[in-house]
């Protein structure tokens, strides 16, 4: 078994067909098809279930995936430590985040970039829920989140605090108001964000805890779509703080405060709690350190404990 069948079959599974995923490694279907049945020859297990249209694993398929990832992820960090121990200011930082998440990342990354311009810096976006599992599978180093995974598997680093915005447009009947009750939201078009999330469970709950209606007119797959909708005049919507602060600050939306959706989040930068972690990732601990320290709240850096 070689890694570079590894990668061709990866590469099959991820586009659930040989043809794809010979075009993106420029090769021909046939030769693609060849180095599957060669793996499959080696470890001697049927990897893809042929009669299937969609390019389905079976069961042998999906348990080398897993160790694909892993042994792949181990090449590119022993590939960059080798990289690092040529140059000290080289390297490869690898994150992982959520559309919402990855806002906070930004100021870090500009601070970072700024002093070391050399270290690339690639961030992979996914559901917040299996950063963890990416985490421990070793598809990147960090990952940022806004709840606390198994502690004894994953450290977590409080460095940002956040809050939950009800927005509306400024034409809006409500945009004036100083403040609303959850209760004056009932007939009130939600554009809504169609990934579930705790967030979303919270919203929900708290509607039913107050006996409103929380109609949801509209679901939108990102938060961007979201502010500019709501930004356009159509309904109202409940999303971070942290992703509508540009436009608040410029009046393409405006913020009412609504005592009983008072959510208060914290986001969590997280790796292995056994991780090496590599010099890329170790200056960018120490420059939201440095962030939290000179811009004060909402950052911070605070190393959360196994029991606290």
């Amino acid at each position: 078994m070689e890694l570079s069948q590894l990668e061709t079959f990866l590469a099959v599974a991820e586009e659930r067909s040989f043809s794809r995923a010979a075009q993106r490694l420029h090769r021909t279907q046939p030769a693609v098809s060849q180095v599957v049945r060669k793996l499959e020859e080696a470890v001697g297990e049927t990897l893809l279930d042929r009669s299937a249209r969609d390019g389905s694993l079976t069961a042998a398929g999906v348990l080398l995936r897993d160790y694909a990832l892993r042994l792949l992820a181990l090449r590119r960090e022993a590939s960059s430590a080798l990289d690092e121990l040529k140059n000290r200011e080289r390297g490869q930082l690898q994150l992982g985040a959520n559309e919402y998440t990855c806002m906070v990342l930004l100021p870090a990354i500009d601070a970072f970039r700024r002093e070391f311009p050399n270290v690339g810096v690639t961030v992979q976006r996914m559901l917040a829920s299996r950063i963890p599992q990416e985490l421990n599978l070793r598809t990147f180093e960090l990952g940022v989140i806004s709840f606390r995974p198994d502690p004894a598997q994953i450290r977590t680093i409080a460095v940002y605090g956040d809050s939950l915005a009800f927005i509306v447009g400024p034409s809006h009947p409500l945009a004036g108001a100083k403040r609303v009750s959850i209760r004056d939201l009932g007939n009130e078009t939600f554009i809504a964000h169609n990934v579930a999330s705790p967030l979303r469970r919270k919203v929900i709950e708290a509607f039913q805890r107050y006996r409103t209606p929380l109609r949801m007119g509209i679901e939108l797959p990102t938060i961007e779509a979201i502010k500019r909708f709501v930004a356009m005049g159509n309904g109202v919507a409940l999303v971070p703080h942290l992703t509508v602060a540009r436009e608040l600050e410029i009046g393409d939306l405006v913020r009412v405060p609504v005592d009983e959706l008072d959510v208060r989040r914290v986001l969590r930068l997280a790796h292995r709690r056994q991780a090496t972690l590599s010099y890329a990732a170790k200056a960018f601990l120490h420059t939201l350190r440095t962030l939290a320290k000179e811009m004060g709240p909402p950052f911070y850096y605070h190393v959360e404990r196994v029991g606290g």
